[in-house]
């Protein structure tokens, strides 16, 4: 029997650089979600309350794809290096930002380098782990979401309201740091994959963040004819990149890596998208302090965890036999827990409402966690030789675009029914049951990867 494991001599240090990473990138990722109310009232910006996290999005977009290409030609030490440089540049200036559209710049330079950082990571996954040993680490991935997800929304909360929320980005600044120090010898020396992507797709992740940010920002002014026409014209110049930059079917989920793909996609905007509105209605209608919303948003990272060990040891017990399995079974767990959070603004009993919203995560992280290593596991395993890059930029892709619209959704609904007369606790509820929908259309694309197909070599783009 195999005995290999991550946390032996030949994989350590790598696996420990790559928890840092992580877990860097995570605790940002959670302390923003927990401050984003806060913020966005002291710099007068709460009709751009969605822009903070779609402008990461964004920009998290366009740096997967264009890292994605560069690890296959050049490897992931140099496109690594760079990028948590620049991951660092945009913490400082969110710290420093007088102005909304200041913190949008520094979320958007936070997005691009945070992009760059996790397709280093996948392709590396992809390219020095055995498959035998991917859904280990991809647990281990999860697993660096523990401390953040403990103390990361809660301490960034309590930082909020007993100092500034911008002492919270200057915490994370250290972290990235020492990730830095620790991580980039475990890059280094490693070669390029010898992909032959193209220089001309550099040019389409521009182009889809273009069209998304047009298309978002046109739902946020329907109903006017021009919110109508800024829509329509978005969707118009997403279209053809975003069909360029995934497999071939994953917008119909064919069976095979389009389908996994598309369903990781849904169910990740879903995860996010939850979170993004349930601290909004604990703060804004339930009058919730952030640190305590964040209990809830922690409480889903912790399950999430847990599922993700569970995972592991089930897929090394049938021998990656029970993916598919495992993924159904984790949106149908996660579907449940998402639809608990949806009723919660009108809850008006704050102890249940802060019972539900934890028992509701604790479900929803718990699902998910079940399903998105395995996904991973499953999506490499059908990377070409010398596409790894590809494959991660595809992954990554998927976990940036369909949030970034299901953000964007959620906040254009919530602006144009309040806005129509409609109460925020209506509005969020809306924007809650949009993430019920989704994660229903994950659950729907996970059933079409049929266990033949996880053998089959994918057609990709050109």
């Amino acid at each position: 029997m195999n005995k290999e494991s991550i946390w032996g001599a030949n994989f350590r240090a790598l696996t420990i650089g790559i928890v840092l990473v992580v877990t860097a990138t995570a605790f940002e990722g959670l302390a923003v979600t927990t401050i984003a109310p806060g913020l966005s009232r002291e710099l007068q910006g709460a009709n751009l309350y969605g822009w903070i996290f779609s402008a990461y999005l964004l920009a998290q977009l366009i740096g997967t794809v264009i890292t994605g290409q560069l690890v296959d030609k050049k490897g992931p030490a140099q496109p690594f290096i760079t990028m948590i440089l620049l991951f660092a540049v945009g913490i400082v200036v969110a710290a420093i930002a007088p102005s909304m559209p200041i913190l949008l710049i520094g979320r958007i330079l936070q997005g691009f380098g945070a992009g760059a950082l996790i397709n280093c990571v996948y392709t590396i996954i992809t390219l020095r782990y055995p498959d035998s040993l991917r859904p280990q680490i991809l647990a281990v991935f999860s697993n660096a979401y523990i401390l953040p997800g403990l103390f990361g929304p809660y301490i960034a909360g309590l930082i909020a309201e007993q100092l500034s929320w911008r002492y919270v980005f200057w915490l994370i600044l250290p972290f990235v740091v020492l990730s830095a120090i620790l991580t980039t010898p475990s890059f280094k020396g490693m070669k390029a994959a010898g992909g032959s992507g193209s220089s001309r797709n550099l040019f389409l992740p521009f182009f889809l963040a273009l069209g998304t940010g047009v298309f978002l920002f046109g739902l946020g002014e329907i109903p006017t004819f021009y919110g109508i026409f800024l829509s329509i014209a978005g969707l118009f110049i997403l279209g053809f990149p975003l069909y360029k930059l995934m497999p071939q079917g994953t917008l119909v989920a064919r069976a095979g890596l389009p389908a996994i793909i598309a369903s990781r996609g849904l169910f990740v905007a879903a995860y996010y998208g939850t979170q993004t509105y349930l601290v909004l209605g604990l703060t804004s209608v339930l009058g919730l302090s952030a640190d305590k919303a964040g209990l809830a948003v922690a409480s889903a990272a912790i399950s999430w965890s847990v599922a993700a060990n569970v995972q592991a040891k089930r897929d090394a017990a049938d021998l990656g036999a029970g993916r598919k399995k495992r993924v159904v079974t984790g949106l149908s767990i996660m579907m449940i827990g998402v639809a608990l959070s949806a009723p919660l603004a009108f809850i008006p009993n704050m102890l249940m409402s802060v019972t539900l919203a934890i028992i509701s995560q604790i479900i929803m992280g718990f699902g998910i966690g079940l399903a998105h290593p395995t996904s991973g596991a499953i999506a490499f395993s059908l990377a070409k030789p010398g596409e790894e890059g590809k494959v991660s930029a595809e992954i990554s892709v998927a976990d940036t675009f369909t949030p970034a619209i299901g953000i964007g959704l959620g906040g254009a609904i919530i602006t144009v029914m309040t806005t129509l007369g409609f109460s925020q606790s209506f509005s969020i509820t809306i924007a809650l049951l949009l993430q019920v929908l989704t994660v229903l259309l994950g659950l729907a694309a996970a059933t079409r990867l049929t266990s033949q197909s996880l053998l089959k070599t994918e057609e990709r783009t050109p």
